[in-house]
């Protein structure tokens, strides 16, 4: 039994990027031996196994061939001779094939440190084009680390655009694209996770919308002011209409809070100068984020519009006043009304005219 520390685990630690998870591969074993050893085996579709003190997950060496469409259409072979090599293979990207033994020495069959050094994401091999999810995983990788200077080769590209033509990325679940999409949100640069599926044509078939919307752009333009997923998402969908904004966060099965604030910033951001104006607008757009009552989707609004607006002189102080109106109608309280003998809907009508005025004249 030999094992090697592969991956992810060895990228970031020659690229001296955090890493927090590491993933390790068993040469010369069998499941019955790994058990023996007190590891649990977790894995259904190929041998997996916990380790028994650090619960770090260390696979059994396999390979892989194509049976079916999608990325799960595949047959899995682990048995002791499967070598390294041949397990390494099989990954999308060379920086991503290395592995390093219990010395420290580096095991690079496919030039993954040359990659590195030349800061590009480029497929292993020609299998690269049997697994659909490979699209995402490299548009992700290449959004983590644009701010080092890595791009996808041209080949790699090609391969990417190979299989979104023939049709490979509707046997995607939409689960499965929201963990790559919500995890690439998170870089520090989203915006090149999608302008790289856009190189490959898959933006056309994931996000037709922002074919014509503006929404990379803004999204890099939001991204460096904003560290929250869903301001991120809302920035992104911003230029399109409301329920366009919503049908497309419920198509990706976007959590309900992040729909909720693409919906409400696509339908607000052109409101609030004429709400700063209009004390009875201003309360028309308070309530429709739901203002008076919670900080959310309040508070993601507010962080949203001054992320795209940073180049607008007047972005924060508009953002200012909107947080001060609320303020004011917040301090109108049903108890102001109680020695007017008022209920049910005339007391609502009473307390949203008196927030009106607050709003129009919150010094009174």
């Amino acid at each position: 039994m030999n094992i090697f520390r592969v991956g992810g685990a060895v990228r970031d630690r020659l690229l001296g990027y955090p890493h927090h998870e590491t993933d390790w591969v068993v040469v010369g074993s069998t499941p019955e031996e790994m058990i023996k050893n007190g590891f649990t085996q977790v894995g259904r579709d190929f041998p997996v196994f916990l380790h028994p003190e650090s619960k770090e997950e260390y696979a059994l060496a396999r390979t892989e061939r194509k049976s079916g469409p999608g990325y799960h259409g595949f047959v899995v072979h682990a048995d002791p001779s499967v070598t390294l090599e041949e397990d390494l293979e099989r990954r999308d990207l060379t920086v991503n094939a290395m592995a390093m033994d219990e010395s420290g020495s580096i095991i690079d069959p496919f030039g993954g440190q040359a990659d590195l050094e030349g800061k590009i994401l480029r497929h292993v091999s020609p299998h690269f084009v049997e697994d659909p999810l490979r699209v995402l995983r490299v548009a992700r990788f290449a959004a983590r680390y644009h701010h080092f200077g890595f791009t996808v080769s041209e080949e790699t590209i090609a391969l990417m655009t190979e299989i979104v033509d023939v049709g490979e990325l509707s046997h995607l679940s939409t689960e499965r694209i929201w963990v790559e999409t919500e995890k690439a949100l998170g870089e520090q640069h989203p915006e090149v996770y999608w302008q790289v599926l856009a190189d490959c044509g898959a933006i056309k078939v994931l996000l037709p919308e922002l074919v014509v919307s503006q929404g990379i752009s803004a999204l890099r333009r939001a991204a460096p002011h904003t560290d929250r997923n869903d301001c991120r998402w809302a920035a992104l969908l911003a230029d399109l209409p409301e329920a366009r904004a919503e049908n497309t966060s419920k198509r990706f099965k976007a959590p309900n809070t992040y729909t909720l604030l693409a919906a409400r910033v696509s339908d607000g951001r052109s409101k609030v100068k004429t709400a700063l104006n209009d004390a009875n607008e201003c309360m028309a757009l308070l309530q429709a984020l739901d203002a008076l009552r919670r900080d959310e989707p309040f508070e993601g609004f507010c962080e949203t519009l001054v992320a795209l607006e940073q180049s607008t002189a007047d972005a924060k102080n508009a953002i200012c006043l909107l947080r001060s109106a609320r303020t004011a109608a917040q301090k109108v309280k049903a108890a102001d009304f109680a020695d007017q003998g008022l209920a049910g809907p005339e007391l609502g009508v009473a307390i949203r005219s008196a927030q009106i005025k607050r709003i129009a004249k919150p010094s009174d």
